[in-house]
């Protein structure tokens, strides 16, 4: 097995214009689109390989986050070509996930998370990238 390779790092932001500001300023490269994902209450955009995530109203996981930690990491993710098998995987290595069916995710891809308590204190993500184009 070559395990999983890195795919994002996620921030949880206040305003998603100013992040994206900050961010291709500090990086040089230019953010994708603003994204809504209603189902979880985010916009998102990406600037490389950092997403950044701004909550739709206040009673969302991302917005909870916000009000209790401010802005910063949110989430680490991971890519793989199998999304169930590794929760199968993951799950029985002792990983508690918060989905045990895959939801949309950004970008059109599908997604899972981790529970934080079982993974070190950092959320985790696993990523299924869409293969054909939306």
């Amino acid at each position: 097995m070559t395990g999983l390779d890195l795919d994002h790092v996620a921030i949880a932001v206040p305003s998603l214009g100013e992040a994206i500001a900050l961010h291709e300023s500090l990086s040089g490269l230019t953010a994708t689109a603003p994204e809504t994902l209603p189902v979880q209450g985010v916009r998102v955009a990406f600037v490389g390989s950092l997403e950044l995530l701004e909550p739709t109203v206040s009673d969302t996981p991302v917005g909870r986050f916000l009000s209790r930690r401010g802005p910063g990491l949110h989430h680490i993710a991971y890519r793989t070509d199998g999304l169930e098998r590794e929760l199968e995987r993951l799950t029985a290595q002792g990983f508690q996930p918060i989905d045990r069916t895959p939801r949309p995710g950004a970008r059109g891809h599908r997604a899972s998370f981790l529970h934080p308590r079982t993974a070190g204190g950092v959320l985790i993500e696993l990523v299924e990238r869409r293969t054909t184009p939306a």
